[in-house]
């Protein structure tokens, strides 16, 4: 008897966590998948959901692929790293003010999971996380992935959308204006002409330009995606960004009539105390949105052309 006395409490001991389940079970184990996740906070809230193949956002827009396998990564692995001590959890949350996002997890109008995430800069996982807001407080990780998960628990509606600049086929775009900052020679435009695309402007030779290349290039705007949101820059940096001289500038306007400008500026480095042009990265903007984001040079080369291009040797 007090073998099998002995080896139920030696099961029940390996089984039980040691901050208790009910307080620090924060991974979400759907039998099938998980389809809905809700945040909210402050006054908002923003839901991403599954229909059929795709997520949307907020029931509008086709979510980001890359964004939703991140939240669903973090929500199905995520673990306890450390314990939050309550001089910690009110120096770092309380005293700063820092309201929660709640968060909660469904599986076809099934409730899987709920708790509360403090985003904070005091750990390198950027959360503390609560499963109610009296439970002992942790910060979570995701066992491999040593970077902030915080940053995935947020209500900004454009976090969620694709980092996409332009996605047009030749057949919707009408006129393409490039403005090279750096070298003005340099500048071009393009216009369409019955079913040709055609160099047009002051001084260009129409019989020497390549229309294949020029066709080509046309093509590069079915897909020129960006890096990320700026969204640590604050109002100072953005205002003195927008009063300095861009680099290039990029109108395209399509058949609907509709004009998209993209402007792009150089992105400064901090590298022992002074200040140097980053020669990977830059700070682009267009007129539907009011935010910055940073753009790889990798992905917006293929449209900074100069008019030379357009008619090789």
């Amino acid at each position: 008897m007090l073998i099998i006395i002995g080896l139920f409490l030696l099961v029940l001991f390996i089984n039980r966590s040691p901050f208790g389940k009910s307080n620090s079970s924060f991974a979400s184990v759907p039998k099938e998948e998980i389809t809905k996740i809700e945040f909210s906070g402050e006054g908002k809230k923003l839901v991403l959901e599954k229909k059929g193949e795709s997520w949307f956002v907020n029931g509008k827009s086709e979510a980001r692929k890359s964004g939703v396998l991140f939240i669903l990564r973090i929500l199905k692995e995520i673990k306890i790293q450390s314990p939050v001590s309550p001089e910690l959890f009110e120096s770092e949350i309380e005293l700063k003010k820092v309201a929660p996002v709640k968060v909660k997890i469904f599986e076809k109008g099934r409730l899987l999971k709920s708790f509360l995430v403090y985003k904070t800069r005091s750990n390198p996982y950027g959360n503390i996380m609560k499963m109610k807001e009296q439970s002992k407080p942790f910060i979570v990780c995701v066992p491999g992935y040593n970077s902030d998960i915080g940053s995935g628990f947020t209500l900004n509606e454009l976090f969620w959308q694709p980092y996409t600049v332009f996605n047009l086929l030749p057949s919707e775009i009408t006129s393409i204006k490039f403005d090279n900052f750096i070298e003005k020679a340099s500048s071009f435009s393009i216009t369409k002409r019955g079913n040709r695309f055609i160099l047009d402007g002051d001084n260009i030779d129409g019989s020497g330009q390549d229309t294949s290349l020029i066709a080509r290039y046309i093509s590069y705007f079915a897909w020129i995606p960006f890096e990320s949101w700026a969204l640590n820059i604050d109002d100072a940096e953005k205002k003195s960004i927008e009063a300095s001289q861009p680099l290039y500038m990029i109108t395209v306007k399509t058949g609907t009539g509709s004009m998209r400008v993209l402007t792009l500026w150089g992105m400064m480095n901090n590298q022992s105390g002074s200040k140097t042009l980053d020669s990977d990265r830059l700070f682009g903007k267009t007129g539907e949105k009011d935010e910055f984001f940073i753009m790889r040079y990798f992905d917006i080369d293929p449209l900074i052309k100069k008019r030379s291009y357009f008619f090789p040797e």
